[in-house]
């Protein structure tokens, strides 16, 4: 059972001293290497190492092909300025094969499991021996996890599974007794820019998280011009999170007075705290009319748009 420490009752200057510390007394004077994908989570674990290793920690960023347009160096020129070398392995071919005919939801969540860790971390790891992983888990992760409720890919112990048997290394979870709101404060004391720790959430298996159905790099792409529009329209909305879902089936749709099979995008934007429920939020219509008439401008193959108002429960914030 995992102790949690609410938000409220968090002291930040404390929580940083003693992961800091567990982290030194873990790693000693050996190596460790964590995985930065530029979320709120794993930039704070990214600090909370370079505050505890300095040297002795290699920051990554896996160029997985399925992130937001320009993730990587965005990412890597804000750390740049913070004093941590980010390091960009391209890994875009590797993630496309394993993803290739999948389709079920936990086999594609597996294949990006099982590609990072055992395939592109086992070989960085194994390159660096390094003996130590740094990574995000939180809370709310390991909840869904064990509930059923879907399998994130960054859950192991809490399933009976040993990352130093599975993948040949220890993996350090420094944030695991946190939910979302405790970690964005624990990113304002460690002195990260607003844009970092007040990021909306992005999922661990990226973009192929809000593609139904297989994840080819032409429809990820579709994903991401999705998520440009949505991101530009929404950045001022104070929404916990929101998302553009690429779905399956196509559609029946009309360009220049002719009938056009195309594709549908769902939009999701939530209110919430911690990620453990959530409401809708009630966009104003006419901010609704912009980003379906965007979203079909700007984002080839697309004629349907619709918007989400079913509350979690039932519905999970994503949809994958």
């Amino acid at each position: 059972m995992i102790a949690e420490i609410t938000a409220k009752k968090l002291d930040t200057a404390g929580f940083i001293a003693a992961r800091v510390a567990e982290i030194r007394e873990a790693v000693g004077a050996g190596a460790a290497i964590n995985a930065l994908s530029g979320g709120v989570d794993s930039s704070v674990v990214t600090m909370l190492g370079h505050l505890a290793l300095g040297t002795q920690l290699r920051t990554v960023f896996v160029e997985n092909g399925l992130m937001r347009e320009g993730e990587a160096a965005r990412v890597a020129a804000l750390f740049k300025k913070l004093g941590v070398r980010v390091e960009i392995v391209d890994a875009r071919k590797e993630f496309f094969s394993a993803l290739k005919g999948v389709t079920d939801p936990e086999e594609k969540r597996e294949a990006i499991t099982q590609t990072f860790y055992r395939k592109v971390f086992g070989r960085l790891v194994r390159a660096s021996k390094a003996r130590f992983l740094l990574q995000g888990t939180i809370l709310t992760d390991v909840d869904e996890t064990v509930a059923g409720i879907k399998r994130q890919h960054n859950v192991f112990a809490q399933l009976g599974i040993d990352p130093q048997k599975a993948f040949g290394y220890r993996i350090l979870e420094p944030l695991i007794q946190l939910r979302k709101d405790g970690v964005r404060k624990v990113g304002a004391a460690l002195g990260l820019p607003v844009e970092l720790f007040n990021r909306i959430p992005f999922p661990g298996p990226a973009l192929a998280a809000r593609v139904i159905g297989e994840a080819t790099p032409a429809r990820i792409e579709t994903a991401r011009k999705a998520t440009v529009v949505l991101e530009r329209v929404l950045k001022s909305s104070r929404a916990f999170q929101f998302m553009a879902i690429l779905h399956q089936d196509r559609v029946t749709g009309m360009r220049d007075g002719k009938r056009d099979f195309g594709q549908q995008i769902e939009i999701r934007c939530w209110d919430s705290i911690d990620a453990r429920t959530a409401k809708p939020t009630r966009l104003p219509f006419a901010t609704l009319e912009r980003l379906a008439r965007e979203i079909v401008r700007d984002v080839p193959g697309i004629v349907s748009v619709t918007y989400n108002i079913a509350a979690k429960p039932p519905s999970t914030m994503e949809a994958v």
